[in-house]
């Protein structure tokens, strides 16, 4: 018993070396919020209600003390948020059953603006990512990959952010965004094995995907994505980390999600 007892005591203090990236067991110059905050104004699929918020209580009681009090309601899929594997893939893992390694590790960030300025339905390609592997002389091997669409500048307009300001079904085939080539997405996926996909806009297929082949692609691999990731531009193309932890909804295909990046000076 006292073995056991011993041994535990060291785990738990080895703990924050073991499980955490170099940036968070350590002290980081600089950290980064990449969520949107959840509000009215929270930008949604066309087909889903935003999110709500209600005041339960806000004052002081009748003995003396301030407190306050309030109550959500909400999408899984919408705002700042992840992707379940399950949510595109029969049998693929549910957000209470993504590792946490796949939510926090080494992150690198993959700037697309010049391409998707020019065209609302550019797709990334294998091309592209290949050629910032060239460029930086790193691989996306192993990482949280983010794709930096610069959509994320637009943020609550929707018209600009999602192409229309139309909801419900019909508006659906309205959408325009950039996305990720299906092609691409198995790529990352088989050949680069990464942890996890983010993206600054709505969604991880392009605005006008009818099959939403990199959910599929990616998921089908257990690869989660994360989806309206806030401003990307202030991150280093590469060594940074990233911490992305979803609201753990047992069952759950998507959960609201705060992503934080850290990195050294």
């Amino acid at each position: 018993m006292l073995r056991a007892r011993s041994l535990l005591v060291a785990s738990i203090a080895l703990w924050p070396a073991v499980c955490l990236p170099p940036s968070i067991a350590g002290a980081a110059d600089v950290v980064a919020d990449l969520s949107h905050p959840f509000d009215r104004q929270t930008i949604y699929w066309p087909t889903e209600p935003g999110f709500e918020l209600q005041s339960e209580k806000a004052g002081m009681t009748e003995r003396g003390y301030f407190y306050a009090s309030n109550r959500f309601a909400a999408p899984e899929h919408g705002g700042t948020h992840i992707d379940a594997p399950w949510h595109f893939a029969e049998g693929g893992q549910k957000v209470d059953e993504i590792p946490l390694q796949r939510l926090i590790g080494p992150a690198v960030r993959v700037d697309l603006r010049a391409k998707a300025a020019l065209d609302p339905d550019y797709l990334i390609r294998v091309e592209d990512l290949q050629q910032w592997e060239t460029q930086h002389g790193a691989s996306l091997e192993d990482k949280i990959v983010l794709l930096d669409t610069g959509y994320a500048q637009v943020w609550g307009d929707r018209v600009k952010y999602l192409g229309t300001a139309a909801v419900g079904a019909e508006a659906v085939e309205q959408l325009r965004f950039p996305g990720l080539d299906p092609t691409a997405a198995t790529w990352l996926a088989t050949r680069r094995r990464v942890r996890c996909v983010g993206i600054d806009t709505a969604s991880i297929d392009y605005g006008r995907s009818q099959q939403f082949g990199s959910h599929v692609n990616l998921f089908k691999h257990n690869v989660p994505a994360l989806e309206n990731l806030a401003d990307l531009s202030g991150l280093p193309a590469t060594g940074f980390h990233v911490s992305a932890l979803p609201m753990k909804i047992a069952g759950g295909s998507g959960a609201p999600c705060r992503v934080v990046a850290q990195w050294d000076r």
